[in-house]
């Protein structure tokens, strides 16, 4: 964990550099939205509704978008939350938009070093495609929060790193390095702006997709 962590910090590092000596020349420019809802339920439960748009193409074809609603549980532990979630997915692919269910478990683990915020999570989800091959994926995200904050809607600096893991073909196949800023508007609605490379393989090729995102996240 610590080596990752530190592996996640210098490539931050670098991925600034590099970025901004080449813009956007060394893969496709995307731009990600996504708008969250969360509200609580009984004791240690919780809810989520979240909708999330992408397009390509220098960000000017719509080509994806999906639905994910789950239910989290925080009373097994203080640095422990479990969540059940059903994501269903259109994508157009070779002009045609296609459909997946992604029904997936996450875990995620919460704890501090000295004054920083670590989170990882781990998550399984079966990939339900129509017109494909159905599969097991893991996914593993570990996120670290810096302890400052800026201006009166507490600019909150973050990075994150995340693995993609294709258990049919058991390989690594996906991978996405984001740094961002995590900001409050009003008392229960907050938001992100973040930069996210995303480097993928498919039939053997890696390919790399920069992605400017948006969220705004509403809790209540």
């Amino acid at each position: 964990m610590r080596t990752r962590l530190v592996g996640l910090i210098v490539s931050a590092a670098a991925l600034f550099i590099q970025q901004a000596c080449l813009a956007f020349d060394d893969g496709d420019f995307q731009f990600w939205n996504t708008e969250e809802l969360s509200w609580s339920l009984v004791g240690e439960w919780g809810m989520q509704l979240e909708q999330e748009f992408r397009w390509g193409d220098d960000a000017r074809n719509p080509y994806y978008r999906h639905t994910d609603l789950g239910f989290n549980y925080s009373g097994l532990s203080p640095w422990l939350d479990i969540g059940f979630n059903y994501r269903q997915i259109f994508e157009e692919k070779s002009t045609e938009w296609k459909s997946e269910n992604r029904p997936h478990f996450n875990a995620t683990v919460k704890f501090n070093l000295g004054d920083f915020k670590l989170s990882n999570r781990s998550r399984f989800e079966y990939r339900n495609r129509e017109d494909a091959d159905n599969f097991w994926q893991y996914r593993n995200k570990l996120s670290l929060k810096l302890p400052v904050k800026f201006t009166r809607f507490e600019l909150k600096p973050y990075l994150a790193d995340e693995i993609f893991v294709n258990f049919d073909e058991q390989e690594l196949d996906r991978n996405r390095l984001c740094t961002g800023w995590a900001f409050k508007l009003f008392k229960d609605l907050g938001g992100e702006l973040y930069y996210l490379w995303q480097r993928s393989k498919k039939s053997g090729n890696w390919s790399d997709a920069n992605v400017l995102g948006t969220k705004l996240k509403l809790a209540f």
